[in-house]
């Protein structure tokens, strides 16, 4: 089966600086694939090169040297664009319209009738979540938590079969995420492809089926989290109530970190080694009380900071003249660039 986004050695170079402009590297040889149906996590850091892939896919900026394909097609075929769907980072509407006027002017481009552009208008605006009494005020009154349910409604009006969601999460509150989280997964189950950019990290652990991490616009790690998460258990976490002071103290040798959560409850961390049975027998004999015992594993996040740390020591070893090139191959890339945005 074909891949429905293939990256393939994706740069991106921009001219920095006033009186002696030099080409920093904002993308460096980035390759990827995503397969169909899948929920795929783009994560990294602020200024790691998420929005300039997306854009470049996007075809709002052009590269300096590689290629990409989305539905087995080149960037900027026709064909391709009518089956893709696109929520931009900080999404901007003629905000004297309001969410109703938008999506249905969105859908006559589409090529829908007037009936049909207000009963899809309707069912988006329905799916994520913005009720009858809020679809006739202006945009302009809308929080940024609204604007962005707004912009995901826009993505889906022309029923993609990818959608690139950049950010997606952005501004909205607990009930917003989670609708959104929701929607992911409903898309996902309908059998589309969803590609989508962030930095919180519960997000991807939540939702996607494999994830790749960028930073300093280089591939960190990509895959499943199985595979690139550490998944074995690095300690125990032990919480147990009815504690008197004088039992922690007998047992501070087996203990790595004790934590008081609240009168005579505690958390206790406990090392890979120890033996959790015999700890908690010894507990119990002492009067206290089973709350909850579990394996304490690398998470998404404990991996995404510390092999961003690894890149950054990296970059600072001697990595970092790459950011910056000169000479012939540099002007040409930027040469290139610059005729794309004369083009566009």
């Amino acid at each position: 089966m074909a891949a429905a986004i293939r990256i393939d050695a994706l740069t991106k170079d921009y001219w920095v600086g006033f009186w002696r402009k030099r080409p920093y590297r904002a993308l460096d040889t980035l390759s990827l694939e995503v397969q169909p149906g899948e929920v795929f996590g783009f994560l990294g850091p602020n200024g790691a090169g998420k929005t300039t892939t997306l854009k470049l896919l996007m075809q709002l900026i052009f590269p300096t040297s590689g290629q990409a394909e989305i539905l087995g097609r080149p960037l900027g075929d026709v064909g391709a664009r009518q089956r893709i769907g696109y929520l931009p980072e900080n999404p901007s509407f003629y905000d004297y319209l309001t969410a109703e006027e938008l999506l249905q002017y969105y859908a006559r481009l589409f090529g829908y009738s007037g009936t049909d552009a207000r009963r899809r208008t309707a069912t988006l605006l329905d799916r994520v979540g913005i009720g009858a009494e809020r679809r006739g005020q202006q945009l302009r009154k809308y929080s940024k938590g609204m604007v962005q349910r707004v912009g995901i409604a826009q993505a889906l009006l022309n029923d993609p079969d990818v959608i690139f969601l950049d950010e997606p999460m952005s501004g909205l509150d607990p009930l917003g995420r989670r609708d959104v989280r929701a929607l992911i997964l409903e898309l996902r189950d309908e059998g589309r492809t969803v590609f989508f950019s962030s930095h919180i990290l519960a997000d991807a652990e939540a939702l996607c089926n494999r994830v790749a991490v960028v930073s300093g616009g280089r591939l960190a790690a990509e895959g499943r989290l199985s595979e690139i998460l550490a998944f074995q258990a690095r300690g125990w976490e032990l919480v147990v109530a009815d504690v008197r002071p004088e039992v922690l103290a007998r047992l501070a040798p087996q203990i790595r970190r004790s934590t008081g959560i609240a009168a005579h409850r505690y958390a206790l961390e406990l090392p890979i080694e120890s033996r959790p049975a015999a700890i908690l027998s010894e507990l119990v004999a002492a009067g206290a009380t089973l709350v909850s015992l579990n394996p304490l594993r690398d998470t998404l996040e404990d991996f995404f900071v510390r092999r961003v740390a690894e890149m950054r020591d990296e970059a600072r070893e001697g990595y970092g003249g790459n950011h910056r090139m000169s000479g012939a191959g540099a002007r040409e890339g930027a040469q290139k660039d610059d005729e794309g945005h004369a083009r566009d």
